[in-house]
């Protein structure tokens, strides 16, 4: 055997896959991915198929399968290798596909977004408005056009029911300043880091792991730290969007698609970690 055909260690293949150990030891704990061999000391040897089946979990959890379904798929003794390869594909093109359209959609709001006031004024906000004329935009497209853009799941009316809840307050003014230079690349990067967000929380709750865990809590902070791309949240903040997870139907069922029962964990899961950061979830406010 040559040296090229060697097995490799556990850490060597999380290296290589760009994954980490601990993942690779829960896939074979859940017989997703098992070594195909032990050495003389019973570490983990991973031989070329392991590297292959590895390679084959990723790009379906990039999809958005949950683990236990991409178990399902791989283990079908009717579905060879190269089957899969070119089911894989396919699932791909598909995202690649909603991917293009998110972008198109992002370049023709920018290009259909005019300001509503050209000339600068050395009066600052209106009253009651936190935006500057220059931070200020007026979508021009129609109801309908903006349903045709980014597809049926579109309400128009979120937009104005945003405005209204949140438009007097300093994260809705932090938030049109930090997204106010956004290209639609940068849109199709913060969609694609919210759906593996989503993704790994799907696989979190799925395999046990328990609000206030160090796992649960580091994947709080990584739902906080999303939030605050685009305004500056707090502990307290976390909580009280938390608990719109569970309050407002529409957070459900967006969360609840992915698995039943996420959008109770993840309330609990931020709730847990904000009590780490000396916040009472009960009391909880937005500062």
């Amino acid at each position: 055997m040559t040296e090229k055909q060697q097995p490799l260690t556990v850490g060597r293949v999380a290296q290589l896959v760009g994954v980490s150990v601990r993942t690779l030891h829960h896939w074979d704990s859940i017989a997703l991915v098992r070594p195909s061999a032990r050495s003389w000391s019973d570490y983990r040897l991973y031989d070329a198929e392991d590297i292959a089946r590895i390679h084959r979990v990723l790009v379906y959890r990039e999809i958005g399968l949950p683990l236990a379904e991409i178990a399902r798929i791989l283990d079908d003794p009717e579905v060879d290798p190269r089957e899969h390869l070119h089911r894989q594909r396919s699932l791909l093109a598909e995202r690649i596909g909603r991917l293009q359209k998110a972008a198109r959609a992002v370049d023709e709001m920018i290009e259909r977004t005019t300001p509503m006031n050209d000339t600068p004024s050395s009066a600052g906000p209106i009253s009651g408005d936190p935006r500057t004329p220059a931070e200020d935009r007026s979508i021009t497209l129609s109801p309908q056009e903006q349903s045709r853009i980014f597809g049926t799941d579109w309400d128009p009316a979120w937009q104005d029911e945003a405005r209204e809840r949140w438009g007097d307050t300093e994260q809705w003014q932090q938030s049109v300043q930090r997204t106010r230079g956004f290209t639609a690349a940068d849109w199709t990067r913060v969609a694609e880091e919210t759906a593996a967000l989503e993704t790994d929380l799907t696989e979190a709750m799925n395999r046990g792991v328990e609000p206030g865990s160090e796992e649960a809590n580091a994947l709080a902070e990584r739902h906080r730290a999303s939030i605050s791309q685009h305004y500056d949240c707090t502990a307290s903040m976390h909580v009280v969007l938390g608990r719109m997870y569970t309050e407002d139907e529409r957070f459900t069922a967006h969360y609840d698609r992915r698995s039943e029962g996420l959008a109770a964990w993840l309330r609990e899961v931020i709730e847990a970690a904000a009590r780490a950061h000396g916040v009472d979830p009960e009391t909880a406010g937005w500062e």
